[in-house]
């Protein structure tokens, strides 16, 4: 098994999609302070399910989102895709290639990834379990970390240990079959205490059931002879009515024509109520419509109204023309006269 590449698009410094390729043998990155080398350590790291803030190196999980420069507006997700050759099948897994994706939304939504299909982290994390490429695996020794698994304390030289002596998977099997022994065990406790409580409540109920029984026998008795003695009431009636049954069925098929004829006229009458509501409706209309007509009307007479007082102004304006117009033609004559002479 070999890392053959590393995809990763809008995480830390990665704005643009970028693709480091790797070959078989040794790989080294290297490149001046603050370009960005440790970043695809962290990027690693992260899409192997790294939880802890501090060692990707941020203050919070949305840190590693590209936060944007003077020139270039910030993310909106990150995403880390590695991938895999798994042709010699060192990781217990079918296929021949393996790629990994995390990715982070800054609304706080992720999603994981083993071949394009969702899954959970535990998956991704159970994956790499016993072959030292975990999140806390030595297949990755970050700055500070030598000195670390050489420290003095045990339960840091024990995590690497464990891990390269191949144990990791069956100690977290283990942790994870003793919290379900231990939740296996407050259930029993929890059933011998409801199973105690039930038996106190046996005697009781016992007896609730013994009078229950008895009543329900009792109501069923009490049912029948109260059947029998309607029958019999029924029976006891039509024997004292003698003829008044045929009365009776008289009167039921009279009521019945009665109420056929009721509601025939009902819906008589509603249809005719419709009519007259639409009636109703139209004569408002036409109402409404000579409304119109008489305002119109009157709007007329008193536009000729109007019309006939200009008329009339009109027409002493033209007698006054016709008479300026007679004694300019006077003063013309007199003036062309005078102009011969």
């Amino acid at each position: 098994m070999f890392l053959k590449k590393l995809e990763l698009q809008g995480f830390k410094s990665f704005p643009e999609y970028t693709l480091i390729e790797f070959d078989r043998g040794m790989t080294a990155v290297v490149g001046p302070n603050g370009s960005g080398k440790s970043n695809v350590t962290d990027a690693i790291r992260w899409v192997l399910g790294e939880q802890s803030v501090k060692s990707l190196r941020g203050g919070k999980m949305e840190d590693v989102i590209f936060n944007g420069t003077q020139s270039r507006k910030a993310m909106n997700y990150a995403e880390v895709s590695m991938t895999l050759d798994n042709s010699d099948h060192y990781l217990d897994y079918e296929y021949d290639e393996i790629q990994i994706t995390r990715r982070l939304y800054r609304s706080g939504d992720s999603e994981y990834q083993i071949n394009h299909v969702n899954c959970r982290l535990k998956d991704i994390v159970g994956l790499f379990l016993d072959t030292g490429l975990g999140k806390d695996g030595y297949s990755i020794v970050g700055q500070g970390r030598v000195d670390e698994i050489l420290s003095t304390k045990s339960e840091d030289r024990r995590r690497v240990l464990e891990e390269a002596s191949g144990i990791v998977k069956y100690k977290v099997r283990k942790d994870e079959a003793e919290r379900k022994l231990n939740s296996t065990e407050q259930n029993l406790t929890r059933i011998d205490d409801i199973l105690a409580e039930l038996k106190e409540r046996i005697e009781p109920l016992k007896e609730q059931s013994e009078k229950a029984i008895a009543y329900h026998k009792a109501y069923e008795s009490l049912k029948t002879l109260d059947i029998a003695l309607l029958v019999h009431k029924i029976k006891t009636a039509n024997e004292a009515m003698g003829g008044q049954g045929d009365y009776k069925a008289k009167l039921e098929e009279d009521l019945r024509v009665n109420e056929d004829r009721f509601m025939a006229i009902r819906n008589s009458n509603t249809e005719l109520t419709n009519k007259k509501d639409s009636l109703e409706d139209l004569i408002e209309e036409k109402r409404q419509e000579l409304s119109d007509i008489d305002e119109e009307k009157y709007n007329i007479g008193s536009d000729s109204k109007v019309a006939s007082v200009q008329l009339e102004q009109l027409k002493v304006r033209f007698d006054s023309y016709e008479a300026e117009e007679k004694s300019l033609k006077e003063d013309i004559e007199r003036l062309s006269q005078e102009y011969k002479d």
